[in-house]
């Protein structure tokens, strides 16, 4: 319709332009405005023919282009989004694992604490009975040994009195009676040590 518009205003001004100057046709030089007309309407036609099938295609394949890369702008945006929600998700959950590695170092710390507090307790315990078994037996041991020193040196004893009065001391009343004096002698030497 515009290329019509066109094509009539120019074939109308080429017309006003014969009809000014017709001194230039007796020149040698001739408009015919037959042939403007014509060559107008040829001009017209082919421009309908190119936009029919040539600037009609052509548009569409632009339109179409410029369709997929808006689409291809809308995909790389939305790529663009979920790219960084991702990746906000990656850090969330890395920070969550974390967070999770920390509670159970501690934890698992905890568990060690306890479980070497225990093992020391225990093993505290064991040395203290240990301990005191040992202070028992030492204890008996000893007082087995005395036992043993104190029938050895009442035998000495009654042998050397004995030997000194010029008859044998094997009687029971001779060996309590020398029992007796060991014991005073020990508790005596006893006393003597703690004050």
């Amino acid at each position: 319709m515009v290329l019509l518009s066109i094509a009539a205003s120019s074939a109308s001004g080429a017309i006003a332009l014969a009809a000014e100057e017709p001194a230039a046709t007796a020149s040698g030089l001739q408009i015919n405005l037959f042939w403007i007309i014509v060559a107008a309407l040829n001009f017209i036609v082919l421009l309908v023919i190119l936009s029919l099938f040539a600037f009609g295609p052509l548009r569409r394949i632009l339109d179409e282009r410029r369709e997929r890369i808006e689409q291809g702008l809308r995909d790389a945006e939305q790529a663009r989004q979920d790219r960084e929600r991702a990746e906000a998700d990656r850090l969330a959950a890395l920070q969550e694992a974390r967070r999770e590695a920390n509670e159970i170092l501690t934890r698992a710390q905890k568990v060690a604490d306890e479980s070497r507090e225990r093992d020391l307790a225990a093993t505290r315990e064991e040395l203290e009975r240990i301990r005191t078994r040992a202070a028992a037996d030492l204890e008996a041991e000893k007082q087995r040994a005395i036992g043993e020193l104190r029938a050895e040196v009442a035998d000495l004893a009654l042998r050397a009195a004995g030997r000194v009065v010029g008859e044998t001391m094997t009687g029971d009343r001779q060996r309590r009676l020398v029992g007796e004096f060991l014991e005073e002698t020990a508790s005596g030497s006893s006393k003597g040590r703690t004050s």
